[in-house]
């Protein structure tokens, strides 16, 4: 189970590449993109097994990913996506269980964390 492909998209880029080295120790295939625009594109074309999505990015936030994602109905709408957020209040959390979130995470959270959450995930698809 450990070829899985991973989408990562995230803005920072300090922070994309700490979660690329992360997973990829784990042996999952990791695809990066640095924008929601990015993130639609690389989700419209590629096959994922779960996506970790940056709420707050240029082009596109990680919810309006999300939603277009689920909305969309390609081969990925149904695959887990985790919300990764500094914005951790009540409606936020509401508003992305709503567009399709599986998980949210709040930053700063730990990359072992992070890393139990994906092995889940994939060990048990959308939750």
């Amino acid at each position: 189970m450990n070829n899985s492909r991973i989408l990562i998209a995230e803005d920072e880029t300090v922070l994309r590449f700490l979660l690329t080295e992360t997973l990829e120790e784990e042996g999952w295939e990791i695809d990066e993109a640095e924008d929601g625009r990015a993130a639609m594109d690389s989700l419209r074309h590629g096959e994922y097994d779960l996506a970790i999505l940056d709420y707050m990015m240029p082009e596109a936030t990680g919810i309006e990913v999300c939603e277009w994602l689920r909305a969309e109905g390609g081969r990925n709408a149904d695959k887990p996506v985790i919300l990764l957020t500094a914005k951790a209040g009540e409606k936020d959390k509401a508003r992305a269980l709503a567009a399709g979130v599986s998980l949210f995470v709040a930053k700063p959270f730990s990359p072992d964390e992070l890393t139990e959450s994906v092995r889940g995930l994939l060990a048990g698809g959308r939750s």
